[in-house]
């Protein structure tokens, strides 16, 4: 019912600051009885991380921060969701106004700063849904002020491994003074150490992924490969929101505002780093895509350019949750046309061109 109303509520929502009608939103969906959603079929399914997935279209972290609704975000056809981010003592996050739409660029800007009710409020929900369908995930971070961030993740891990399915390990968050710098080498190896401890210590199937940001360059992505293998981390997370703001933005006055960019102007890059991730890579570690995925045609261009799972958030409050349906059908008639049996059978094929390589 949702994605028949969407189409009538956009106008009004579109009309409210962006939290607000986010806000609503979620209201909405918290009144909503969660529903199975239909099934997917077999063709999109995708065998990663030790799990099934029934299709690769994921929702990413951001839009249900504080673990409200994922079996009611789960029946709108998503093949899993990622939660949060959380971080351990619950913390406001940045001052209002602090997320923007830029219409014409199909984008937002945001500057939340990892507002959080707290892991225990998290994990209290999280542990009420057990035992429910659906693949669930969840981001998780550092308090900003903490004196010790890298025992902000472990004891996340330690609280939440066993009530979801995968724990994705943010450091690439640009609204988190100083949490960038845990993508430096020393400090990465010390955080997924810790990471991969404290999940083995009290889930060892709750599987870990790293999430990087856009804004690096070859050298450092090398170093944050060579150290999630290292450390065995299940899957990378290719990528969060970028700082840059590209000159083609048409909301010039907009683009101004601090916090990153997603939706659209972030596919281009996103997709060239996620290719250049996957030459590296290959088999040896999943990848899952992110960034300006609106339609089938990017969710392809994500697999093709090697991502064995996607997510989307962005071109959610456009399109409504019409758009992972569309994308799924999408997905499927491009299967037809390439006459291949999966998905997976596409993975990375042309990694070497969106890589912007020969």
């Amino acid at each position: 019912m949702i994605e028949a109303l969407f189409p009538l509520a956009r106008p009004v929502l579109h009309r409210l600051d962006p939290e607000t009608a986010h806000q609503l939103t979620l209201q909405a969906l918290r009144m909503m009885p969660p529903r199975a959603p239909a099934p997917d079929d077999p063709r999109l399914a995708v065998e990663v991380l030790g799990r099934r997935f029934p299709n690769p279209v994921g929702l990413a972290a951001g839009f249900d921060k504080q673990c409200e609704v994922p079996d009611q975000l789960i029946g709108l056809g998503f093949g899993f969701v990622e939660l949060g981010g959380v971080v351990p003592r619950p913390q406001v996050g940045n001052p209002r106004p602090r997320v923007f739409r830029l219409h014409r660029d199909r984008a937002i800007i945001n500057r939340f700063g990892l507002n959080s009710d707290g892991l225990a409020v998290a994990r209290e929900r999280l542990a009420r849904r057990q035992g429910r369908p659906g693949i669930v995930g969840i981001n998780i971070g550092a308090n900003k002020e903490s004196a010790d961030r890298l025992a902000d993740y472990a004891e996340c891990i330690t609280g939440l491994a066993g009530l979801v399915d995968f724990l994705t390990v943010n450091v690439s968050s640009p609204n988190t003074p100083g949490l960038r710098d845990l993508q430096g080498e020393a400090f990465l190896d010390e955080l997924l150490a810790r990471a991969v401890e404290a999940r083995d210590a009290t889930d060892p199937k709750t599987a870990i992924l790293l999430k990087i940001a856009p804004d690096i360059d070859l050298a450092t992505l090398d170093a944050l490969i060579e150290t999630a293998l290292r450390r065995r981390v299940d899957a990378l997370v290719v990528a969060n929101t970028t700082i840059a703001r590209p000159e083609s933005l048409s909301e010039a006055a907009l683009a101004r505002e601090t916090g990153g960019l997603s939706g659209k102007p972030l596919f281009e890059p996103s997709t060239r780093l996620l290719a250049q991730a996957y030459l590296r890579v290959g088999d040896r570690l999943p990848l899952v895509g992110v960034g300006g995925v609106d339609s089938g045609e990017a969710a392809m261009a994500k697999i093709l350019a090697g991502a064995s799972l996607v997510q989307l958030y962005t071109a959610l409050v456009y399109e409504g949750p019409g758009l992972v349906g569309a994308i799924k059908r999408d997905l499927l008639r491009r299967l037809a046309a390439e006459g291949a049996p999966t998905l997976g059978a596409l993975r990375g094929r042309d990694a070497r061109t969106l890589a912007g390589e020969r």
